[in-house]
């Protein structure tokens, strides 16, 4: 106890690292489509400790530790290093993630932590301010893939990478990314919103289905023709502020993954997602790998959409 009767908690408080969306891409970036990845600072975690910790927080230690564990087993490895004595000597302070990233929801939950440990611990570490050539976004996104697989099973490293930096990334093909500028948000009608499934979504179980389906002719077929294209399209719009166009290309995109990735997407949402298309009020797309968590949405009239959909929980993400 301290002087004045209070508890003297130790505290220490990394930096914040953020939730990522990635707005076009998903599954496509799987087999070499572009990808557009943004940091979402709605949502941020921390590391953390303090003298007294609740149950989660116990919990949340405890995952740490085998993360820990983990990252022994990395020690041959020679693309990365890390501090693990003093890892280790936080994790016996009662050391925890402090986090308002949701779990399954396809916002990056565990790349934030990734992000967190390596910032923390990794020796020789590449920087935000440094001049982030292509080789070092790769390096990172190897070193990321390598941390998150503890979580994920197979990882990308995209996630990590998007809340390590904490700026947009642009993904061009599997071995070319480069950090990129989004037009600044303006104050109109239209917006990229997310909607909330209430469902957890499991990536694992998801990426298998996709797999699956990949051993289909057609559905190949419809991914490199249709998806990949509109994908593409996309992006390249969002970059250059090309509004109209955009909406042209959601639009398609957002049919070619209803009528090919129904399984991702939660039954109780297949209603308002056809509506959507029929009436041109919105589209929604995917957000991440799907079966629950967040559905992306694109609109030109967000507070009509609000309307439309009030029966459901929307969160804005940005402004056209």
């Amino acid at each position: 106890m301290g002087p004045n009767g209070y508890p003297i908690i130790k505290h220490m408080k990394g930096p914040l690292f953020y939730a990522k969306i990635l707005l076009f891409g998903e599954y496509g970036i799987i087999k070499d489509s572009k990808g557009l990845a943004i940091p979402y600072n709605s949502y941020q975690g921390a590391l953390k400790k303090s003298d007294e910790i609740s149950d989660l927080e116990k919990k949340s230690n405890e995952n740490l530790e085998k993360f820990y564990e983990y990252l022994l087993t990395l020690e041959s490895n020679k693309l990365v290093s890390f501090r693990l004595t003093e890892f280790r000597a936080d994790l016996d302070e009662g050391m925890y993630f402090d986090s308002s990233i949701p779990q399954g929801y396809g916002v990056g939950s565990s790349g934030a932590l990734v992000a967190s440990i390596y910032d923390k611990y990794a020796n020789d570490k590449i920087t935000v301010l440094e001049n982030l050539t292509r080789d070092k976004l790769l390096k990172l996104k190897g070193i990321f893939s390598l941390m998150e697989s503890f979580f994920h099973g197979k990882s990308s490293g995209l996630d990590p990478l998007n809340s390590y930096l904490s700026i947009p990334i642009l993904i061009n093909s599997k071995d070319n990314l480069e950090a990129t500028g989004i037009p600044s948000q303006k104050e109109g009608k239209g917006a990229v919103f997310l909607l909330d499934s209430e469902i957890i979504g499991e990536t694992e179980p998801m990426v298998n289905i996709f797999m699956n389906k990949m051993k289909n002719e057609g559905f190949r077929k419809m991914l490199n023709e249709d998806f990949v294209k509109h994908t593409d399209a996309c992006i390249d719009d969002f970059l250059h502020g090309n509004i109209k166009s955009l909406f042209g290309n959601v639009k398609e995109l957002s049919k070619v993954v209803f009528d090919n990735f129904k399984p991702m997407i939660p039954q109780p949402f297949h209603k308002i997602w056809q509506k959507g298309i029929d009436s041109n009020d919105y589209y929604l797309k995917l957000c991440g790998s799907g079966g629950g968590g967040y559905i992306l949405g694109f609109t030109e009239d967000f507070a009509k959409t609000k309307r439309i959909l009030k029966d459901y929980k929307l969160e804005l993400v940005y402004r056209f």
